[in-house]
């Protein structure tokens, strides 16, 4: 399944934007859970100027990888 967000918005926005979609898509169809999920971004410089993100060393960033959300000691050894 796809969800698309138009326009130019704050990270905040745009977080927001994703969080109701995701919701819409649990209530209206009843989706539980996902294998994977892939999001693009177009960082702009909020004047519609498109700008690339870098590391500490000035090389380009393109793609960050996540294992899904912080888990906690106490999940990670059952306690």
């Amino acid at each position: 399944m796809k969800i698309r967000i138009k326009g130019e918005m704050t990270l905040y926005e745009l977080r927001q934007c994703i969080f109701e979609q995701l919701l819409e898509v649990e209530e209206q169809f009843a989706v539980r859970h996902s294998r994977d999920a892939t999001i693009y971004i177009n960082p702009t410089n909020g004047f519609g100027d498109q700008v690339s993100c870098r590391d500490a060393r000035g090389e380009e960033v393109s793609t960050l990888i996540s294992e899904g959300p912080y888990q906690a000691a106490a999940d990670h050894y059952g306690l």
